[in-house]
């Protein structure tokens, strides 16, 4: 193959940008929302900035993985088409949630983010991104250190039902670590109270988070991070789009599904899932083939990224942008002038101040 039409080939190269721009244009047209109270005006601003710029995108995009399954919240739901779909133009399959933390944005805490996820078609036709139709997944996250010696020795406790004392034990080992200083990240929910419980009772470091479990899931594999491990029950889309993250960087993920009771054990039964609900999926069967992008954006302050910050006139972004196929991670500080920035909301079709 020439030069030549291995760039053309090499379509997301092209157009990973494009899907930075969108995050952080919902991260900036979110920060009127951070504290006010509202979240569902905070993903409702994220959503319409998201949306605008897939309108100025020439792609064939089709949303197979959105947001606001749990709370019909004001998202991209599946099944969407964004892009100027041209003739011609590249196909992506899309994940995204325009606000990771919709609950941290509302009350003005930390970790929320905005995110994208997106995959070009495999050459079999297999779908890249898991639609899995369920609320949530019993997830385990962990650094390149510790997937890397799971290669090498499978009877490594590295599972997500394995206790997580054994993890714990087997993570401090990997890296060298003492057992105390092994950080996990644990979402604070009911559900995940027998799991805080064992790692307090085995002294590891617990860091506790009230949302936003995409940043913490991909922390373990960020050198910037000091988070060790992120294990605890969470979204199921989160696991999807952290799986596409994760593939980017090296890091690993198993996850489960969890269904939250016994109807919706029946339901995911009655929808063909009756053979899967036992089944522990990996980073690589959350989100497969290699031609896979992910970008996002802090909105404030998370494990992955600084949030938004305004100085005077300037608004400063902090993204992250990873390709699957090359494991090229850019981390992006953008500065953008308030006075002359435009952005494109689908809401009024037009570019508009800030």
């Amino acid at each position: 193959m020439t030069d030549d039409r291995r760039y053309q080939s090499d379509f997301e190269r092209q157009i990973e940008f494009d899907f930075l721009r969108a995050t952080e244009i919902a991260a900036l047209n979110t920060l009127q929302w951070l504290g006010k109270g509202q979240k569902e005006k905070a993903d409702e601003a994220a959503c319409d900035a998201i949306r605008g710029m897939f309108d100025l995108m020439d792609i064939r995009g089709e949303v197979v993985l959105g947001e606001g399954i749990k709370d019909e919240a004001p998202g991209l739901f599946k099944g969407e088409r964004v892009g100027t779909w041209k003739d011609g133009s590249p196909r992506f399959e899309i994940a995204l949630d325009p606000v990771d933390g919709t609950t941290n944005v509302s009350k003005g805490m930390p970790n929320s983010l905005s995110c994208i996820a997106a995959a070009a078609p495999t050459e079999n036709g297999e779908p890249c991104l898991s639609d899995i139709p369920a609320f949530y997944m019993k997830k385990l996250a962990y650094p390149l250190k510790v997937r890397r010696a799971w290669l090498q020795d499978p009877s490594l406790p590295i599972h997500v039902d394995a206790p997580i004392s054994d993890v714990i034990d087997v993570t401090a080992r990997i890296l060298g670590k003492d057992v105390r200083d092994v950080v996990v990240c644990v979402l604070d929910r009911p559900r995940n109270e027998n799991l805080i419980e064992a790692v307090r009772r085995k002294g590891a470091a617990l860091r506790m988070i009230m949302d936003g479990d995409i940043a913490a899931a991909l922390a373990p594999a960020m050198h910037t991070s000091n988070i060790d491990l992120y294990a605890g029950i969470g979204g199921t889309p989160e696991a999807i789009l952290a799986a596409a993250g994760l593939r980017c960087l090296g890091g690993g993920m198993r996850a489960k599904i969890w269904p939250r009771d016994d109807a919706e054990r029946q339901s995911l039964i009655a929808a063909g899932w009756g053979d899967r609900l036992d089944k522990e999926y990996m980073s690589r069967d959350l989100a497969r083939g290699d031609n896979l992008v992910f970008t996002a954006t802090g909105i404030s302050d998370s494990p992955l990224l600084p949030g938004v910050k305004v100085r005077g006139s300037t608004a400063i972004t902090h993204s992250v942008i990873m390709r699957a196929r090359s494991g090229t991670v850019r981390f992006i500080e953008s500065h953008h002038d308030l006075e002359r920035k435009t952005i494109h909301l689908r809401s009024t079709g037009v570019e508009r101040e800030i």
